[in-house]
């Protein structure tokens, strides 16, 4: 590539690194598309708890002016296309910090991980409140089944952003301030002591939400919600307080999780918590726990899944609501059989 007149080589690098970053645009686009749906089909295989799974991939402006950064006169980055790893971003929203480290520990459980930061342990390290946010930089292992089934993702990094819905908020709002807004230089400490404020009450408040689900997972089993006249299936709030007591040390699935499966319970001919806690009856939950050997908090979800899988067999992953996942569940049913 012909240099420019009164172009250093770095830009030669940097104006090279962005015509080959727009080039891969769009493929990375459909990677960090991919990379959106893999995570959440592995949340929700796992029946974890999470509010929300988003994608964005960094647009060509974006990386070129990351490409362009200088740390006392010297480039930041030396090979953008390599250095630059949040070129794919994946963030996953939690109700709960607890839920936080679930979702990071069954990341790490299936992927790859390259980095591992909790920025709210380093500010807080440092006797600050502030920005708080796990951030896991994560590919496909090699060899893996995550990488044959996703070839595209080989050699594709993604970084992973896992907050609560709190933390969120603040760090929406604090960039949307800081970056977008025009801050008076007066006003900037009053604007740094109400940051560190909110951040202190928020993170106050994410830690009496996780002592409020405590407290509702050990009580919620005592007077469970009939379910509606009209609807066979047993209710998603019967079934989650039915389940809170079956299995009081899983966390909480999605609500729309606990409907998916009244609806695999009602396909199975269990219209009734009675029904349902004569088939778990039979399940040695003890050697089901073993054999699959989970290396996360499965959610509660999760739990009935394979107890169901378990008691039924075959029979259960013919089901019409499972046939999107009948290779997922042969392959957990060789494992309860092994």
């Amino acid at each position: 590539m012909k240099r420019q007149p009164d172009e250093t080589p770095f830009d030669e690098i940097r104006r090279a690194a962005v015509q080959v970053y727009a080039a891969r645009h769009a493929m990375l686009r459909a990677a960090g598309e991919e990379y959106v749906a893999l995570i959440t089909g592995i949340l929700d295989d796992a029946g974890i708890n999470y509010l929300s799974v988003s994608g964005r991939t960094k647009t060509v402006t974006s990386f070129a002016a990351k490409a362009v950064r200088q740390r006392d006169g010297k480039p930041l980055y030396a090979d953008p296309l390599r250095e630059i790893t949040d070129q794919i971003g994946v963030r996953v929203v939690t109700y709960l910090h607890s839920d936080v480290a679930a979702v990071a520990g069954l990341i790490d459980d299936q992927m790859q991980v390259l980095d591992d930061r909790d920025l709210g342990q380093e500010t807080a390290s440092e006797g600050r409140f502030g920005y708080a946010s796990r951030h896991l930089l994560v590919a496909p292992e090699p060899g893996s089944a995550v990488a044959i089934e996703h070839p595209t993702l080989a050699g594709l990094v993604a970084s992973v952003q896992i907050r609560t819905v709190l933390q969120h908020a603040w760090a929406e709002f604090e960039h949307d301030i800081r970056y977008k807004g025009r801050i008076p230089e007066e006003h900037a400490p009053d604007l740094d002591r109400r940051f560190t404020l909110a951040a202190g009450l928020l993170e106050l408040a994410d830690r009496e939400f996780s002592k409020i689900r405590d407290r509702l997972q050990v009580d919620m089993g005592a007077q469970p919600a009939s379910a509606a006249d009209d609807d066979p299936r047993i209710s998603a709030q019967e079934l989650a307080a039915f389940l809170a007591g079956q299995f009081p040390e899983a966390g909480w699935s999605r609500t729309d999780h606990y409907t998916w499966i009244a609806g695999l319970l009602l396909e199975l001919g269990i219209a009734s918590l009675d029904e349902l806690g004569e088939v778990l009856e039979d399940v040695d939950s003890d050697a089901l726990n073993s054999r699959m050997q989970y290396r996360y908090p499965p959610g509660a979800v999760r739990r009935l899944d394979d107890a169901l899988l378990a008691a039924y067999g075959e029979r259960y992953v013919g089901l019409h609501l499972n046939s999107h996942r009948v290779e997922l569940l042969r392959h957990r049913l060789d494992r309860l059989r092994d």
